[in-house]
């Protein structure tokens, strides 16, 4: 069985994460999406709102499984089974980066390999940081994510819009 996660911190989960993880869900046996509880980020969603939201968005995909996880992505890829990492670049800025992630990781564990998935173009200038940039000034998101993160996003600015307070 070919097995692969998918790491990240989806704070939220957007349509180029989904983009992402449906082309990987169509290369693996199992999809494993690594919720990354990261302690340098103050995120927006709880660990436990991420893997729910991730969970409702991917739940016509029977291969794939949402879990969090903290710690070095090697280590997590090891205790699912997996031997494969999958990343998505928007960009050579990304590519960059990810690659000497990848570098590092396959120092740390010559088993793991990463698999990089180039973002729908249309997608390409998208982030979870631009989401929340746009929803915290009461701007439309709707083309960025799925309507139910949409409005997980909007419960979480009622009140608190910038610029309107």
């Amino acid at each position: 069985m070919k097995k692969a996660i998918y790491p990240g911190s989806f704070d939220p989960v957007t349509l180029g994460h989904i983009d992402v993880i449906e082309r990987a869900s169509k290369l693996f046996d199992h999809l494993i999406i690594g919720v990354l509880n990261n302690s340098a980020k103050t995120p927006l969603f709880s660990i436990e709102e991420r893997v729910k939201m991730l969970q409702e968005v991917t739940k016509d995909l029977p291969n794939v499984e949402v879990k969090s996880f903290g710690g070095l992505t090697v280590d997590f890829a090891k205790q699912c089974g997996a031997n494969a990492v999958v990343r998505g670049l928007r960009a050579i800025t990304d590519f960059e980066y990810e690659l000497q992630i990848a570098q590092l990781n396959r120092v740390i564990d010559h088993e793991v390999d990463t698999v990089f998935l180039t973002t729908n173009l249309k997608y390409a200038y998208l982030s979870s940081s631009s989401v929340k940039e746009v929803a915290a000034y009461g701007g439309d998101i709707s083309q960025f994510v799925t309507p139910y993160v949409e409005e997980e996003v909007h419960k979480k600015y009622k009140g608190k819009i910038k610029g309107k307070e």
